[in-house]
C-alpha cells in the first residue's frame, strides 16, 4: 500500500513537472527569439546590437579638411551588414551618405531632429534608423544608421520598453500551458476518483468475502496486489479458524469420551466392592480403580498445564545442571518402569558433562513424552536412540526410533493442539495435547524442536538449546 501511494504521488508530480518544464522551455525559446537578432550574414547576436553599434559608430567617423568621412573599417562594417549611413550638420542638411535607403530625405528640420534625439530611432516601411552624435572643432554632427528591417523585427527592447507583440506571445503561451495543466489535472483527478471508487468497492467485497482477485497494471497495481494478498490471507485465516474450530469440537468430544471411560470401571468396581468383600478381588478392583483414577488425573493435569503455558502463568525453576547425567538417569527411570522394562534405549554422548539451565520437572515431562510415545505408537521391537551433540552455538538432543513412522501430513500437524495421530477408538490414552506441551516447554527454555519421519522407517525429533 505504501509503494502505491508513493507511485500515485509520483504521477501527480510528474504531470506538474512536465507542465512546468514545458513552460520553462517555451519561455526560454521565446526569450531567445525576443532578445536575439539574426544579422544578414546569419550570425545571431543580442537584440541591443543595433543600438550598441550606433553608439560606438562615432569612432569610425573622421574629418578630412573639415569634411566628415567614414574609415575603411567602418565602411566594411556597413557593407557586411547592409547598413546605410547619413551624416547631418547642425543645420539639418546631409553632408555625407553611404548606401542609404532609397527615398531617404537629405534634409531634416530642427523639429524632426529634436524628436529623433528624444526617441533615439525612427521607423520607415522597410528600415529602422538609429541616431548618434559626433563633434568636430566645436561643431555638432548627427549620424543616422539605417538598419534593414530583418535585423530588428523581433527585437524585444530598443528603448527599454517591451514590444506589445512579445507580451501577447508570452501571455498566450502561458495561458495555453495553464489550460493544458488544468485539463490534464481534471482528467487525472477524474481517473483517480474512479480508481479510488474501484478500490473502495474491492475493500467492501473483501469484507463481504465476495472479492474476486484481479490484476491492474496502472499506478494502483501495488494496491491491487496487496488487496489480493489480503483477501488470500483472510480466506486462509477463515479456513484455519474453521479447521481449528472443527478440531476443537472433535477434541472436546474425544476428551469427554476419555474422561467418561475411566469413570465407568471406577463406578462399576466400586459397586462390586460394596457388594463383594473377597480380599483377592478387592485388590484387583482397587488396582483398576487406581489406574483409571491416575489416568483421569493425567488428563486434568494436561489441561491445566496447557492453560498455564498458553497464558504464561507456569512457574519455571531454572537451575544449571549436568544435562548428560539428567538424560541418562531419565532413560534409566523409564526402563525401570515394568511396562517398558523389556524395551531398549541407546544413549550416545561423547561428553560426560554439559551444563545447561533448565527446569527439571518440565524437561522431564518433555523428553519422557517423546520416548514413551515412540514405545506406545511403535511395535514391541521398537528401540529408541537418545543422542546429545554439543556444538559451539547450541546443544542438540536427538530422539529417534525405528518404529512405524508417519506420513508428511501427519508430521506437519503433530505439534498442533488437540491433534491426535491415533484415533480414540484404537487408543484411549492421550489428550492430543502431549506434543503441543512438549513444543511449549522447549520454547519456554529458549530452544526449538523439529521432526522428520518416514513411514515404516522411523521418526526423529531434534531439540536444540542455545549454549548460553
Amino acid at each position: 500500500m505504501k509503494k502505491s501511494a508513493y507511485r500515485t504521488i509520483f504521477h501527480i508530480y510528474l504531470i506538474f513537472f512536465l507542465s512546468l518544464l514545458g513552460t520553462i522551455i517555451a519561455a526560454i525559446g521565446l526569450s531567445l527569439l525576443l532578445i536575439t537578432v539574426q544579422k544578414p550574414d546569419g550570425e545571431t547576436v543580442r537584440s541591443d546590437w543595433p543600438k550598441v553599434l550606433t553608439e560606438n559608430f562615432g569612432e569610425q567617423i573622421i574629418f578630412v579638411d573639415d569634411k566628415p568621412q567614414v574609415k575603411q573599417m567602418g565602411m566594411e562594417l556597413l557593407q557586411n551588414n547592409h547598413i546605410g549611413v547619413q551624416i547631418i550638420d547642425n543645420t539639418g542638411n546631409e553632408v555625407y551618405a553611404f548606401q542609404k535607403p532609397e527615398n531617404t530625405s537629405t534634409s531634416y528640420s530642427i523639429t524632426h531632429l529634436l524628436r529623433l534625439y528624444q526617441t533615439g530611432h525612427f521607423n520607415t516601411e522597410k528600415n529602422i534608423s538609429l541616431i548618434g552624435e559626433v563633434s568636430h572643432q566645436g561643431r555638432a554632427y548627427a549620424y543616422i544608421l539605417h538598419f534593414p528591417m530583418e535585423i530588428t523585427k523581433v527585437t524585444m527592447y530598443l528603448n527599454g520598453e517591451r514590444f506589445t507583440g512579445g507580451k501577447t506571445v508570452i501571455l498566450s503561451t502561458v495561458f495555453i500551458l495553464l489550460l493544458v495543466m488544468l485539463v490534464a489535472g481534471m482528467a487525472y483527478g477524474f481517473w483517480t476518483a474512479r480508481m479510488i471508487g474501484r478500490l473502495t468497492s474491492a475493500i467492501r467485497d473483501i469484507s463481504k468475502s465476495s472479492y474476486l482477485p484481479c490484476r491492474n497494471g496502472g499506478a494502483f497495481r501495488d494496491l491491487y496486489e496487496s488487496l489480493n494478498i489480503l483477501d488470500a490471507q483472510i480466506r486462509a485465516s477463515d479456513s484455519l479458524r474453521e479447521e481449528t474450530e472443527r478440531m476443537r469440537r472433535e477434541w472436546i468430544a474425544n476428551i469427554t469420551h476419555d474422561l467418561k471411560t475411566p469413570l465407568s470401571p471406577i463406578k462399576g468396581y466400586a459397586e462390586i466392592l460394596q457388594e463383594n468383600k473377597s480380599g483377592e478381588q478387592c485388590g484387583q478392583y482397587a488396582k483398576i480403580i487406581l489406574k483409571n483414577a491416575n489416568y483421569m488425573e493425567g488428563l486434568i493435569n494436561d489441561l491445566k498445564l496447557t492453560w498455564q503455558l498458553e497464558h504464561g502463568t507456569l512457574p519455571v525453576n531454572l537451575q544449571k545442571q549436568n544435562l548428560i547425567r539428567f538424560l541418562r538417569e531419565l532413560a534409566i527411570e523409564i526402563l525401570n518402569n515394568p511396562e517398558y522394562e523389556n524395551r531398549r534405549i541407546h544413549f550416545e554422548s561423547i561428553d560426560e558433562t554439559i551444563l545447561l539451565s533448565f527446569d527439571t520437572k518440565l524437561l522431564t515431562r518433555a523428553v519422557q513424552n517423546l520416548i514413551i510415545n515412540a514405545f506406545v505408537h511403535g511395535d514391541k521391537d521398537t528401540e529408541v536412540t537418545l543422542r546429545i551433540v554439543p556444538t559451539e552455538n547450541d546443544i542438540s538432543i536427538t530422539i529417534s526410533d525405528n518404529g512405524r513412522g508417519m506420513t508428511e501430513k501427519e508430521a506437519q500437524r503433530l505439534f498442533e493442539r488437540y491433534y491426535r495421530g491415533t484415533s480414540t477408538e484404537s487408543k484411549s490414552e492421550g489428550t492430543g495435547l502431549g506434543l503441543a506441551i512438549v513444543k511449549n516447554i522447549v520454547e519456554l527454555h529458549g530452544g526449538n524442536i523439529s521432526l522428520s519421519s518416514i513411514p515404516h522407517i522411523g521418526t526423529t525429533f531434534r531439540i536444540s538449546f542455545p549454549r548460553n
